[in-house]
């Protein structure tokens, strides 16, 4: 049976991420999780040590550089490269395969710029599901090799990334398959996943941050972290809940559009108005899937939101 493979030439500014940044020890538990004929709660125990092993406790470090550039104090930058695919989609990745290994499917689907896919190529390898990944022709991820390494097979389609994911759904729903896919039943899966991010800020700071600065695309990444500090908060942890702050791409995202024009609820952008590049194809949406979410998150918070442009997102990431 084969193991996780080698992957990721070239990825994001060249950094790369190798099979052995999976745990020998996890690598033994995935191959007792694929095995079929092993008892299910057996199984999904396994995996469950996968994730407790591999995914999150991610290093938070302190920004020093950027408290002298910007005169402010107490930057804190909360690295989660640390995962194993090297973004924080593992952590909803995983928790999607273990949903499906509890359900007994044997194929998941889902829609993808290139991270998410390249993150649940990687859990359901280890989880021995067959996995089909729907990229939007058009887009230039550099991921796809990284994800035909894990075993997944790439289907491309036409028009836009919510496309992707309506033809995802549609596969899922026509062939019986497992849809790992954004909003619908799966934001609770997915915002509860995110959650634990906010523990480990609370675990080393040991109460919340005044401020938290999320990207936001379909903004299930800025819901999360907001219910899992509510949670501190209300459970008496924290002295207070942070105040959110989200940033997109330049006038590309339907949250950001809808804060800044004070609406209670998510809309979305006119799609002919959004053009894709190479850095911007991770961020941008006309529809966002968890949008409400977020933008109830920012509202709640008395917090702000911001577009970046292209060129100040490549300035900041150097």
């Amino acid at each position: 049976m084969e193991t996780p493979g080698i992957v990721i030439d070239p990825l994001l500014d060249g950094v790369s991420t190798l099979h052995e940044s999976i745990s020998s020890e996890s690598l033994e538990l995935s191959q007792y999780v694929r095995n079929p004929q092993n008892a299910l709660i057996d199984r999904l125990d396994a995996y469950t040590d996968i994730i407790n092993i591999e995914i999150g406790d991610t290093s938070l470090i302190r920004a020093r550089n950027f408290e002298r550039e910007f005169d402010l104090k107490q930057i804190w930058l909360k690295f989660e490269g640390n995962n194993p695919s090297g973004t924080q989609k593992d952590r909803i990745a995983f928790a999607q395969c273990l949903d499906a290994l509890r359900r007994e499917y044997d194929t998941i689907t889902l829609a993808t710029c290139g991270n998410y896919g390249a993150a649940i190529s990687l859990a359901a390898n280890l989880a021995g599901l067959r996995c089909l990944v729907c990229i939007p022709e058009t887009y230039h991820t550099e991921r796809v090799q990284e994800m035909e390494a894990q075993g997944a097979q790439i289907i491309r389609t036409p028009g836009k990334y919510e496309d992707a994911v309506w033809y995802s759904r549609k596969l899922a729903e026509d062939e019986g398959y497992y849809d790992a896919n954004p909003g619908g039943s799966n934001s609770a899966i997915q915002i509860m996943a995110y959650a634990e991010i906010a523990n480990e800020l609370y675990d080393v700071l040991r109460d919340a941050p005044k401020i938290i600065a999320v990207p936001v695309s379909n903004g299930t990444l800025l819901a999360g972290i907001y219910r899992g500090f509510a949670s501190l908060y209300k459970r008496g942890k924290t002295s207070r809940i942070p105040r959110f702050v989200a940033a997109s791409s330049y006038k590309k995202n339907p949250i950001i559009y809808s804060f800044k024009k004070g609406l209670e609820t998510c809309v979305n952008i006119e799609e002919d108005k959004i053009k894709e590049s190479r850095i911007n194809e991770p961020l941008i949406n006309w529809h966002s899937f968890d949008g409400n979410e977020a933008l109830w998150a920012l509202n709640q918070s008395q917090g702000d939101a911001f577009d970046i442009s292209d060129h100040k997102m490549m300035q900041y990431s150097r």
